[in-house]
Formats: C-alpha cells, structure tokens, sequence
C-alpha cells in the first residue's frame, strides 16, 4: 500500500468511525451497549470511533443494525454529480464509495439514489481479502465476477468463481466471500434488492 493510499484509508476509517459515534450518541447507546451487542470490546469499538481499527464488513453490519441504519448511510463521493444528473447517472468520479481500511475492500455504490429498492455496489477485493464469517442481509442479491476470482460460501457448501461466472442469493442463508488469490484483485459487481444494504 503506497504513502497516499495509507493517508486516505486513515481519513476513511475517521470519517466513518466519527460518523458511528455521532450516530450512537444521538441515539443514545452507550459504547458498553454497542460492545455487547456487536460481540466485540468496549476498546475495540472506541477504536474504531477514533478510526485506529480495522472495520470489516461483517462487525460493519452488526453496527448498522444496532444504530438502524443501512451501510449505505456511510458511503460518500468525492465530486457531486451535475443537479439534472442526480437521480439518474453516476458519472465514474462521482461514485460514493466506501473504504474498508484493514481488510483490503473497497465499495463504490453504482446507484443514484441510496432510498431505492435496488442497489448496484462495485467491489474490490485486495489478494486475500474478505472472509470466511459468515453474514446475512435482508433480501436478495446476485453478484457478476468482473475480473480475478471470488471463493463463496453458502452454507456448507464453498464455490470458487472466476471474470464472467454470476450468482443469486435468496438472503436465507448466511453466506461469505473472500479473494483466494495471492496476487491478484477480484471485483464484483452486487444488485440488492430490497435496500438490504
């Protein structure tokens, strides 16, 4: 990881981690409650607060749904998109984007509008990034293998998927995924029905 990317996951993580603690503070849930809830240290989530820990997906979710909200409320973009684009386009440097730092995931939200029942997120995976914990969503989603390789686990069953293989998944079954590769990126390209993002 070069200087400046190490720079923008470290502005990434407190942008995110102060937006956590606003979030638990207006609703009034103590860092203790949080803690329990996530399955996690009273220490660890005051560190992802300060963005100086590592925030994978799934701990992620378990916040979003004790502050109830979507991961989604966490994405932001860099540029904004022209007033009689906004609900329709998303121009390529304007995604909103959302940086996993510590975990080597990177998502870019690909829909205009973060309130629709539809949702198309763009996933990078770094070599040997994701993991093997299982988590569920609320809904359907299905997944296009743009480039590299994907290992997915439904259930008990693992499937390794290569640049062009697609896959559904009904939201009954927790599910994970990871990048196998020692040396290679793996984007995905999600739709989620239902807003369960």
């Amino acid at each position: 990881m070069s200087e400046t990317e190490k720079g923008t996951a470290e502005s990434e993580n407190l942008r995110i981690g102060r937006q956590i603690r606003d979030l638990r503070k207006a609703k009034k849930i103590t860092l203790t409650t949080m803690a329990e809830k996530i399955d996690r240290s009273v220490g660890y989530v005051s560190q992802v607060e300060r963005g100086v820990s590592a925030l994978p997906i799934p701990v992620l979710q378990k916040i979003c749904e004790v502050l109830g909200v979507q991961i989604s409320w966490f994405f932001h973009a860099d540029n904004e998109a022209p007033m009689d684009e906004l609900n329709y386009i998303v121009r390529n440097d304007a995604r909103r984007s959302l940086n996993f730092s510590g975990t080597g995931i990177r998502e870019e939200l690909l829909s205009p509008r973060l309130s629709d029942q539809i949702q198309m997120i763009l996933t990078t995976f770094a070599p040997q990034a994701g993991s093997t914990e299982s988590r569920e969503r609320k809904g359907e989603e299905a997944g296009f293998i743009q480039s590299g390789m994907l290992e997915l686990g439904v259930g008990e069953k693992r499937f390794l998927l290569q640049a062009g293989d697609s896959f559904s998944l009904t939201g009954e079954e927790p599910h994970w995924v990871r990048n196998p590769s020692d040396d290679q990126e793996c984007v995905v390209v999600w739709t989620i029905v239902g807003g369960g993002y």
